[in-house]
């Protein structure tokens, strides 16, 4: 959950993006990364919108309250289109050596919930902490001595713990030793041998919020971290071949520090910070002046996608609800990512005080889902610029650049509550068809851009 170690200030980045790109007109038989945007398998960009399921999924028994309603809420209802689903090491092999097909199974059995719900999944592999010996979650408790375990002192705020030199012993044995690597990847290769042909996912992100341990933060992405995912993904791929990786940025890259990394040597990677305003995330809430200053930070991740030639993902983002400026905050949020045609996932589906979209009783926060639920272009058969959403006027306007060979409609995605009574579409004169929660439009004609504008 939430970006880690705030006040460290000692974070660099990293990520990564694909080597070779087909064009969209040659598009291969999968999801695939062309022309810096995440594409389907006909060659349309697509923007993933959508949540983090969940953060209940950080302990025993590793799954929460969701059952099939919940996914098919978040399509039909929320408009949204994938989850990041949160899977954990300590669920997977919780004993060395010893894999949990029970937990397996559980987990194929949601996949196949979000298949019906029309969402895409996106694994994520996460871990707060390192693990659960430092009250975290992630790594099994076997992966570490426990010595460091009965000499760790928690401390307060929770991403402070990652300092305390017994974590850091623990996650120094985990990139400097290759055996605790090896268990990773064998569990990664278990998620992939069950799910690597299931419809509903379509990627991976490795590890959430990688944290380098002893490490100098001036090369770990360069010598560890980026050599740990082009051998993650390798490995993954002999089962799930079609499979894109989501590969993280430091945690600290949210702080403004540079990533040095250069493009990898796997294809069809998505870069996938998360973007969390520091006060914000820390209870201080959110001054609406500060709005430039953030929608300015996700910009700044599109240049480090770009320079890449990646997609960028943002694969965290949100806010606890009653706080002030909730409602710029996430509003912020969702414009920056717009404004540079990035994807997103909100942290998270959850019943809480705090970061869940819903509250404990179940029923929706209304001041956050009023943010979050929005129309927006989910497949666009040609090139994405930007989008625009003006939220008094009710006024959607996307800028594509349209590509005559790709035979698949462009898809607007519209949350049935956003226009109750209906909308109307302007495309220049291209053929169009209303569907229950989408817009599909056809021949859009060309221009320098061309303008697709929803209105009531």
């Amino acid at each position: 959950m939430r970006t880690a170690l705030l006040g460290l200030g000692v974070l660099l980045c990293l990520s990564g993006c694909g080597s070779s790109e087909p064009s969209a007109a040659e598009a291969p038989n999968r999801w695939h990364v062309a022309g810096g945007a995440l594409r389907d398998p006909e060659g349309r960009a697509v923007i993933l919108r959508g949540v983090n399921l969940a953060g209940a999924h950080k302990q025993a028994p590793y799954f929460g309250f969701h059952q099939p309603p919940d996914f098919t809420r978040l399509s039909s209802d929320w408009g949204l289109n994938h989850v990041r689903f949160l899977l954990l090491w300590a669920g997977i092999e919780p004993k060395k050596g010893e894999y949990s097909e029970a937990y397996l199974d559980e987990v194929a059995e949601r996949m196949d919930w979000a298949a019906s719900a029309g969402l895409s999944v996106v694994l994520d592999m996460h871990q707060d902490v390192y693990g659960e010996g430092f009250n975290g979650d992630g790594a099994p408790r076997w992966t570490c001595d426990e010595s460091h375990y009965q000499k760790f002192t928690p401390t307060t705020p929770w991403f402070m713990n990652y300092l305390d030199p017994e974590v850091v012993a623990c996650v120094d044995q985990f990139w400097t030793g290759p055996e605790l690597r090896e268990h990773y990847q064998e569990a990664w290769r278990r998620v992939a041998k069950r799910l690597g042909a299931h419809p509903a996912v379509i990627g991976f992100d490795p590890m959430n919020e990688p944290f380098w341990g002893s490490h100098s933060t001036l090369t770990f992405d360069a010598e560890v971290l980026q050599p740990f995912y082009e051998d993650l993904t390798r490995a993954i791929r002999e089962d799930a071949p079609k499979w894109v990786p989501f590969l993280e940025p430091f945690a600290g890259r949210n702080l403004g520090f540079a990533t040095s990394l250069t493009p990898f040597s796997v294809r069809d990677v998505v870069y996938s910070p998360h973007a969390y305003d520091p006060d914000a995330e820390s209870g201080k809430g959110f001054e609406p002046k500060k709005r430039a200053a953030f929608i300015g930070r996700i910009a700044a991740l599109r240049a480090d996608a770009d320079a890449l030639s990646a997609p960028l993902w943002l694969g965290e983002y949100g806010g606890m609800a009653d706080s002030p400026g909730i409602e710029a905050y996430v509003d912020a949020a969702y414009d920056g990512a717009a404004a540079v045609a990035a994807g997103s996932a909100y942290w998270a589906y959850d019943k809480s005080d705090g970061y869940g979209l819903l509250a404990p009783d179940g029923s929706e926060k209304a001041q956050v889902l009023a943010q979050v639920v929005r129309p927006y272009p989910e497949r666009v058969a040609g090139d994405l610029l930007d989008w625009e959403w003006d939220e008094a006027a009710l006024r959607l306007r996307v800028r594509v650049r349209p590509d005559s060979s790709i035979t698949a409609p462009t898809v607007i995605r519209v949350p049935p509550r956003i226009y109750p009574m209906g909308y109307q579409i302007s495309c220049g004169g291209c053929a169009t068809e209303v569907l229950a929660g989408e817009a599909r439009l056809r021949d859009v004609p060309g221009g320098d851009p061309a303008v697709i504008e929803l209105a009531p």
